[in-house]
């Protein structure tokens, strides 16, 4: 995290010269060790980053008012008072040398370690990273069904630095605006150029902005939190927070032993906050004002300390804590902590993958530090400093002695991010272009479901769809437009199985009611009924008026669903086809959520009969969620992705007891096209191939050719149900 030098802004007096402020070198040393160490051992947020906000705000406002206060001085031009290139191309050179040789390693690293599954994501957010936008890359992923893959990204920690980026960008256009606006002011008010009106104007200013902005992060904790947490405009008051503290310092003189008891609690607040704050779903609310405050604290503690004393007086010692942060240990950490952050994350993730483990032990965490650390060190040695100071002489001999050593590590980053960048689109683009059409798999070599449930024989093949091309195995509706997505209110009905059948079905719900089309429009057709598809991402029919995805609240699902019950009403089909449980919130197996219920007696009471098919099983082991092609295309087998049947399945399909009291509601269970049967093995799974077809797409999703060799089974299921809905000896 590279700020502007640590000058505390000279607000204190009116005479004071900027002081350099070692001890704030030495806390922003102690907090990115915070980061790292809670990153690697605990797996929770330590504050640190929200320490390294605040600290940016409060040396890069200092900055920007010092530049504006000098800019109304008479011997300074217009221009130079709003040319925001000096400042632009010093950050620049601070930010992206050591951001640019990370993020080509993480790609190097990419191609060697992770399955391919997940080169494009991680391709995405590599110029996410470098363009500055990955918190918006994560904000918006975090609802999305088909990024899920995205939880442990390598890249996922430069979200703080995309904030803090845009941050810079933003104030910087703004204060020098404001600059040019106050200098042509001064010609008319000449009021205008004086410091402490300036001084007022801007923080005015930045007090608005931030109470708006923390306003805003209270607001939105209850909406999205997940998206609140990544979002610049909730995170922008943190930094201005320290930015208030550089333009009104407080200058109260207190007495030495109430500056060391401050800044003993700040510092004990930044280093016991990330125990018992839960910073991923407290920040960056109010909770947040923990670690901000608490370095806001230390700052003022040592500022006051630093004042020029009065005539007669002695000069006032640092508090025992900013002396201790001004030690050179943690200095030299400060140094290299934008290095040091940067590289932490992607080693962890990288090791962890190598490792096929899901956290590193206490030996380990060690070596990853000390990894990191050394890392960050030749970043910073051979890398940043060259290229943000100055040019560099080579040390070595041959051909390239003569050449200026900051002319070469410079083109040398641009060709090989120009080459990784190509290389990125160019496969992101033939990705995009895969197309998976298995509907004339030789069911002899490819038997999918039937080797479960005719126990037909498995020849010794490849599975198909491979595990790169099943995340494009997509059910019909979703390709044909039929899908409305989370934002999308509207409802998009699609027609398949037989256009102009003597009977039609009903197909409604979320995407687990969608990924039967495949089957449903070939049983229609073979039966010669219509399929009308009412679908939305992630929107089980139910009754809860405050529902969520991933944990978060998803008003809009509840709207959609009481106007697609009246639509479907109103459009009388024959049968409802839709899913009737899903996995337990919080004990083993299934259930039927007891809101799913007035849905079904909604169109029971209409005399439409409801076909309700048992949710199959959402992979995952003891550790979470399985992401079956992922874990397929890292060296997995149909086994060692597998889920045991007990964890994710009761005995029996629960919706059994609804149709014992609910004749027009017919329960239909293929889970044992799926899963192993109870019985046949002490402890049987569900595998994730079967019969030589990869059964998911994805982390919960079956795939579409999966799907496909599950039709005669559920065609026979139907037909015994309502016999005009299929052929029960099928």
């Amino acid at each position: 995290m590279r700020h502007s030098q640590n000058l505390i802004h000279p607000t204190t007096t009116r005479t004071t010269a900027p002081v350099y402020r070692t001890d704030l070198d030495g806390l922003r040393g102690l907090a990115i060790m915070l980061v790292a160490c809670f990153h690697v051992w605990f797996g929770r947020v330590s504050g640190g980053v929200d320490v390294f906000l605040t600290l940016s705000g409060y040396f890069f406002l200092g900055s920007l008012l010092r530049h504006t206060i000098s800019a109304q001085k008479p011997g300074v031009s217009f221009r130079t008072a709003v040319n925001p290139w000096p400042r632009l191309s010093r950050l620049l050179r601070r930010l992206l040398p050591a951001l640019i040789t990370v993020l080509l390693a993480v790609t190097l690293l990419t191609v060697l370690i992770l399955p391919q599954t997940r080169w494009v994501d991680i391709g995405r957010e590599v110029i996410a990273s470098a363009l500055y936008f990955q918190n918006w890359y994560l904000a918006g992923n975090s609802q999305d069904y088909l990024a899920a893959s995205s939880t442990n990204s390598p890249l996922q920690h430069v979200w703080s630095m995309a904030v803090q980026g845009q941050f810079f960008l933003v104030t910087l256009l703004a204060m020098l605006a404001l600059a040019g606006l106050l200098k042509l002011g001064a010609r008319v008010v000449a009021a205008l150029a004086r410091p402490a009106v300036i001084r007022a104007i801007v923080g005015l200013a930045v007090l608005t902005v931030a109470v708006a902005s923390f306003a805003w992060a209270q607001h939105r904790m209850a909406i999205n939190q997940p998206y609140n947490y990544f979002d610049t405009r909730s995170r922008a008051w943190e930094p201005l927070a320290g930015g208030l503290l550089a333009i009104w310092l407080p200058t109260i003189r207190v007495h030495r032993m109430v500056r060391n008891a401050v800044a003993f609690s700040a510092l004990a607040l930044i280093v016991s906050c990330g125990w018992w704050i839960d910073g991923v779903n407290e920040y960056p609310g109010p909770m947040a004002l923990v670690p901000v405050g608490a370095t806001l604290a230390i700052i003022w503690a040592g500022s006051v300390a630093q004042e020029k004393a009065r005539p007669g007086e002695l000069p006032r010692p640092m508090p025992e804590v900013s002396r201790a942060m001004a030690g050179q240990g943690p200095v030299w950490l400060g140094s290299i902590a934008y290095s040091l952050y940067l590289w932490h994350w992607p080693l962890l993730i990288f090791y962890l993958a190598w490792r096929g483990t899901d956290q590193a032990n206490a030996l380990e965490g060690v070596g990853l530090l000390a990894a990191s650390i050394a890392l960050a060190w030749a970043t910073k040695r051979y890398i940043e400093d060259p290229l943000r100071s100055g040019s560099r002489r080579s040390h070595t001999s041959g051909r390239l002695a003569w050449l200026d050593y900051r002319t070469t590590v410079s083109s040398i980053l641009v060709v090989l991010t120009v080459v990784s960048g190509v290389g990125i689109k160019a496969w992101e683009r033939h990705v995009s272009a895969t197309v998976v059409d298995t509907r004339n798999l030789d069911p002899a070599v490819y038997p999918g479901a039937r080797a479960f449930l005719n126990g037909a024989h498995v020849p010794d093949v490849d599975p198909r769809p491979t595990p790169l091309e099943v995340l494009h195995d997509y059910p019909e509706t979703s390709t044909d437009g039929f899908m409305s997505d989370f934002t999308d209110g509207e409802i998009h009905v699609g027609t398949y199985g037989a256009p102009n059948g003597r009977k039609t079905i009903a197909l409604v719900g979320g995407s687990h009611s969608e990924m039967w089309i495949t089957a449903l429009n070939i049983i229609g057709k073979r039966s010669d009924f219509t399929v009308k598809t009412y679908l939305k991402m992630g929107c089980p029919l139910s009754t809860d008026p405050e529902p969520k995805q991933q944990g978060v609240p998803y008003p809009q699902c509840y709207e959609w669903g009481q106007r697609v019950v009246e639509r479907v009403l109103a459009d009388r089909p024959d049968a409802v086809f839709t899913t009737s449980t899903r996995p337990h919130d919080r004990k083993l197996g299934d259930w039927v959520p007891p809101d799913y219920l007035p849905i079904f007696d909604t169109f029971l009471d209409a005399g439409i009969p409801v076909l309700g098919i048992r949710d199959t099983p959402w992979p995952h082991n003891r550790d979470g969620g399985i992401d079956t092609p992922t874990c397929l295309a890292d060296g997995g087998s149909a086994t060692t992705c597998a889920t045991r049947r007990t964890m994710a399945l009761l005995d029996e399909d629960p919706a059994r007891e609804i149709a014992g009291t609910r004749p027009l509601f017919h329960p239909l269970d293929v889970s044992d096209g799926v899963c192993e049967r109870p019985g046949s093995t002490p402890d049987p799974i569900c595998p994730a191939i079967v019969g030589n077809i990869i059964v998911y797409k994805d982390w919960h999703h079956l795939s579409a050719t999966y799907v496909r060799s599950l039709t005669d089974e559920l065609e026979r299921q139907m037909g015994l149900a309502i016999p005009w809905a299929g052929r029960s000896g099928g």
